[in-house]
């Protein structure tokens, strides 16, 4: 029964050591890089502003969610209802997507970043940096103060900052990749291979430990 115990132990922790290896890196990564650094927090600046209801010169019935957002000098409205989402002004006119200057200037004030391209993405992609994110949506490449791009994505009407993407924000999200099994989406946590090798994992475990404590089931 030990040898069984013994090779069980041996074969398994060869068959899944890189992967054991991968779970341990990625869990180190994830140890010692804050998550708030991580998605950028450090680079969003928060405004709060007044608003006067007024100055709103429309009413809705068929509104489930409502939110007031201040673009540039004025305040729009994000409308969720039975007619999608809706970006309204004041007077419930539909809001114009933003052009390339408001959205540098957005920028600027919303953020620590310099915006120096700006790129419309109007296609979804497999395991992309904005893949959750409503589209269409602005990219925009910008300096921090050390001179490293950081990639911004925007709504193009609200001008809201939906994502902060780094090269750290990239490494946590190839190590989280690593760590769920799921290399292309990297959103799926209970895909099968991970389901399998956690059961292996598990195995290898309890056959460690009764090696550690020479369990014989034959002598006893």
């Amino acid at each position: 029964m030990r040898n069984i115990v013994r090779n069980t132990h041996k074969y398994l922790s060869f068959f899944i050591s890189v992967q054991l290896f991968l779970w341990t890196a990625s869990g180190i990564y994830f140890a010692f890089n804050k998550i708030e650094l991580v998605r950028g927090e450090q680079y969003r600046l928060t405004e709060s502003f007044p608003i006067n209801f007024d100055e709103v010169k429309f009413s809705r019935s068929d509104v489930q969610q409502i939110k007031a957002i201040k673009r540039l000098d004025e305040i729009i409205f994000v409308l969720s209802g039975s007619k999608g989402i809706e970006y309204l002004d004041a007077f419930g006119t539909p809001v114009n997507k933003l052009n390339k200057n408001e959205v540098f200037e957005i920028v600027r004030s919303s953020s620590t970043l310099e915006p120096i391209n700006l790129e419309e993405i109007t296609e979804s992609s497999k395991g992309s940096e904005f893949r959750g994110r409503d589209l269409p949506l602005y990219k925009v490449t910008s300096l921090n103060d050390k001179d490293k791009k950081i990639n911004l994505y925007l709504n193009v009407f609200s001008g809201e900052i939906t994502a902060v993407r780094s090269l750290q924000w990239r490494i946590w999200d190839l190590m989280w990749g690593f760590h769920i099994m799921d290399w292309q989406t990297r959103d799926k946590i209970n895909n099968i291979f991970l389901k399998i090798f956690s059961i292996l994992a598990l195995v290898s475990s309890i056959s460690g430990i009764l090696l550690f404590f020479k369990v014989d089931y034959k002598s006893r």
